[in-house]
């Protein structure tokens, strides 16, 4: 019937809808064996900073959950398997002025549909350069920031959050511009958004997890229903990377109140299928499920190794939020 539906009224396949991540990571590692599933944060009161003045003449920032290029630890190359030797804990600060060598290999992006191979794609630094040139933004921020990836509540609000508040102050902002990778990655700078709103710098998170921001409540949203990992545009594709950020410089302008959710007209690919793989534990054998748990109880542990080594703690949880 549905297809009868598709042929006859035009209608979308029934999956062609933003992914379910929630849904599909609590099954998912319910299923991998995991307890209670993660308690992912969430508001019902939104803080919300107009533009002060017009965007023509604000200094912008970007905030990323990106992490610079280590050498000596593992594979971070576009393509590289999950490497969580490669992950940060605590807030870093880059030169705008320079051309960064940032990577997305510590993190859960769509593996099966996307490598990280264009940094174009998670970090428009090149895109806002543009519209500093054109007159649309006043000024670029001197330093861009990184966030952990954190899925301690308590480390993101009570850590990171004030740390990206006081270096994005410091640095004279009046608006930044921030852009997650993983599912996590969604939450951490959605809390991160709230932080900087309730300062008074406006904010637009640019994302591709639809559900998991909404959840949390956050300002402004511009969400492209594109594989995780390619918040800002699609890998190789100029013209793709300029009208995401046009569209999320527009909606930090625009926007008339919290929760302002606009969605990116842009697809990834004509068939929608590429939205089924993602964490769904329906489309992996027993076999399979087995060989994901092991992964992820050495994944955990290295980066337990690593939090000690930095002294950054983690909140106890009974199950992980995402692979």
């Amino acid at each position: 019937m549905a297809s009868e539906r598709e042929q006859v009224f035009g209608f979308a396949p029934p999956q062609d809808v933003p992914i379910p991540y929630l849904q599909r990571i609590r099954d998912y590692y319910q299923a991998l064996g995991y307890g209670t599933p993660y308690r992912w944060a969430h508001y019902a009161e939104v803080p919300f900073q107009p533009l002060a003045k017009p965007l023509s003449r604000c200094r912008v920032a970007i905030v990323t959950t990106a992490a610079p290029f280590q050498p000596g630890k593992g594979d971070q190359r576009a393509g590289a398997p999950y490497n969580a030797a490669a992950k940060f804990y605590s807030v870093y600060s880059g030169d705008t002025a320079r051309d960064p060598d940032l990577r997305i290999s510590h993190v859960a992006i769509d593996r099966q549909h996307t490598t990280g191979e264009d940094m174009g794609t998670y970090f428009p630094l090149a895109q806002l350069r543009r519209a500093v040139a054109t007159g649309d933004v006043g000024a670029l921020a001197s330093r861009f920031h990184g966030a952990p990836t954190n899925r301690s509540h308590r480390t993101t609000l009570e850590t990171d959050g004030p740390e990206l508040v006081r270096r994005c102050q410091a640095d004279g902002v009046d608006a930044a511009i921030l852009v997650p990778n993983c599912p996590v990655c969604h939450q951490s700078l959605g809390l991160a958004a709230r932080a900087l709103e309730q300062s008074g710098i406006a904010t637009v998170l640019m994302g591709c997890a639809k559900d998991i921001v909404e959840h949390i409540g956050v300002p402004r949203f511009l969400f492209s229903d594109f594989p995780l990992g390619n918040a800002a545009g699609r890998p190789k594709d100029a013209d793709s990377q300029s009208f995401t950020l046009d569209l999320a410089l527009s909606l930090l302008e625009a926007a008339p109140a919290p929760r302002t959710t606009v969605q990116s007209p842009l697809r990834w690919s004509d068939d929608p299928d590429w939205k089924l793989d993602y964490c769904n534990i329906e489309r992996l054998s027993p076999e399979e499920i087995e060989k994901r748990r092991a992964e992820f109880d050495q994944g955990k542990a290295q980066a337990k190794t690593l939090r000690d080594e930095a002294g950054v703690g983690e909140q106890s949880i009974s199950s992980p939020p995402a692979p």
